[in-house]
């Protein structure tokens, strides 16, 4: 299967353990382009790279995503507003969506991350089909 990972750039570096872990599993993994050490993307930086439309293309040409959405700070499974992009796009180019860990109960989003009906893994990889 081929997957976008989407994700907060906070988790880079576990996010490409998960990327290793699911080529181990068979599977072709696009990641993302990770800002220079130090740096955070700007909007300024995401305008000149193009990183939302370079992004979207990885998705369209997938068969699904796996958001990775894990803890950053008090905000539990915490899906950011890139994440949530994604999941949209995901959603209406007919692409499953998968969520490392349970929905989070952020309200704003709740109902609409519902909506997607995304495939829960629990952490568990192997449940990636």
């Amino acid at each position: 299967m081929k997957i976008t990972m989407c994700g907060s750039m906070k988790f880079a570096s576990e996010m490409q353990e998960c990327i290793s872990e699911l080529e181990k599993l068979g599977h072709q993994v696009y990641g993302f382009e990770i800002p220079p050490e130090g740096k955070t993307e700007t909007f300024q930086e995401k305008i000149k790279n193009d990183f939302i439309y370079k992004h979207y293309s990885k998705i369209k040409k997938s068969d699904a995503i796996l958001v990775f959405n894990k803890t950053k700070g008090e905000k539990i499974n915490h899906i950011g507003a890139n994440s949530f992009l994604e999941m949209g796009f995901a959603h209406v180019l007919k692409k499953k969506i998968y969520l490392l860990n349970p929905i989070p109960k952020q309200d704003y989003i709740y109902d609409e991350v519902m909506a997607f009906q995304p495939v829960v893994l629990n952490g568990d990889l192997e449940e990636v089909k």
